[in-house]
């Protein structure tokens, strides 16, 4: 079985811009109640498309 890439979100570089949330093809980012963007591990492919529109470099490579 091949591991997939996971991502997390740095939250003290989340700037809420909802930019990642926009660019998930699968819907697995969601924005909590403090306005900050959070991956949904079940839903996360690992496409890394979050990764490449985040002009804050909030979201990061899970390696756990």
């Amino acid at each position: 079985i091949k591991h997939m890439q996971k991502f997390k979100i740095n939250k003290t570089k989340c700037a809420s811009c909802g930019a990642c949330l926009q660019a998930c093809p699968f819907g697995a980012i969601t924005m909590d109640s403090d306005g900050k963007a959070i991956i949904n591990p079940e839903k996360c492919r690992g496409c890394g498309k979050c990764q490449e529109v985040c002009p804050f470099g909030a979201i990061e490579k899970d390696n756990n």
